[in-house]
């Protein structure tokens, strides 16, 4: 695209290099009918004839050409580039920290960090300072129920009267209930890859035969919603290892897969969604009582599955992906 001072488009710069090479027309004689100088009329002339002994498209070769150089001797190596990257990616360290650590000026790191199309520290969960990637790289299979993902979530009990969210970090409620001491809730869930469909029950414990009884519940519920699961990725949990939810797995012809040990991003949806499911449900607002909030779950995964907005799926909710759903639920 031509700046904003230029006298001539690129379609006008064709025009005018057509009227000296096809129609004869003097070169200066040309620039003044353009309004440009004479050596630009010659420039785009010439820039014509060289199109044309190469083969070049002509409506596409006169437009401007990047101001790059062919050749840049002091940009920096890319093996130092691949050093920047990878202390980037793994420590999630900034320009200041690299730069001596490499023995770079820090506007050089700065310089690799943009090219390379990383993001900037500040546009980054704390969380996930440890896990910067170039680009999000997204797996997703093509139907619903080819995978689902399974993984519990513990939390916390809360006191009845309200925890350390309703009364403070430093009251006697808080002193007097610490995390844990009353117990813990286990949320179990199965979460469709495809859809991002999910089913959540809060349950007393993780054991086998728990996890067993849960995921006949859960393979009920999608076969309701017309999904058959074909396979179900799941950590290396010892109630994931139970000959109790491997005879489960077997009754509903389900085929069983586990990440690899201490990779939990394999099974990252799932993951992603017990994050949502806190910071959305869980720890949204105080609660008085732990009964409070798990009335509220079955409200939080209707408005989950049918009508929040899910950036991976182009900001429609789950349901969208599930045809036999679509209106079911006014």
């Amino acid at each position: 695209m031509p700046h904003r001072n230029a006298a001539l488009t690129p379609a006008g710069r064709l025009k005018l290099a057509r009227l000296i090479v096809d129609d004869g027309w003097p070169i200066r004689r040309a620039a003044e009918r353009f309004q440009v100088s004479w050596p630009t009329a010659a420039r785009w002339a010439d820039r014509l004839l060289e199109l044309r002994a190469t083969g070049g498209r002509e409506e596409d070769g006169l437009a401007d050409r990047s101001s790059r150089p062919h050749r840049s001797p002091t940009r920096t190596r890319r093996a130092v580039v691949k050093k920047v990257v990878h202390l980037r990616t793994t420590r999630g360290w900034g320009p200041a920290r690299i730069g001596p650590k490499l023995g770079l000026a820090v506007s050089t790191v700065a310089a690799v960090i943009r090219r390379e199309g990383l993001p900037r520290l500040c546009d980054v969960d704390l969380a996930d300072r440890q896990r910067l990637r170039r680009e999000v790289r997204r797996y997703e299979h093509a139907a619903a129920g080819d995978l689902v993902h399974i993984d519990v979530k513990k939390l916390g009990v809360i006191p009845d009267g309200g925890g350390w969210r309703f009364h403070g970090r430093g009251s006697d409620q808080a002193k007097a209930a610490r995390p844990g001491s009353l117990g813990y809730g286990y949320l179990h869930t199965v979460l469709d890859d495809h859809s991002r469909l999910a089913f959540t029950e809060v349950l007393p414990d993780e054991k086998g035969t728990t996890t067993a009884a849960f995921w006949a519940r859960a393979h009920a519920w999608f076969a309701g919603c017309g999904i058959r699961i074909v396979r179900c990725l799941s950590d290396n949990g010892a109630n994931y290892r139970s000959r109790d939810f491997a005879a489960a797995l077997a009754a509903t012809g389900t085929v069983h897969k586990r990440t690899r040990p201490y990779r939990p991003q394999t099974n990252g949806k799932v993951e992603r969604f017990h994050r949502t499911l806190a910071t959305e449900w869980a720890y949204a607002r105080p609660y008085l009582s732990e009964a409070a909030r798990r009335r509220g779950l079955p409200t939080w995964l209707h408005i989950y599955n049918h009508h929040r907005h899910h950036t991976a799926l182009g900001g429609l909710p789950p349901a969208s992906r599930v045809t036999n759903l679509s209106g079911r639920y006014n």
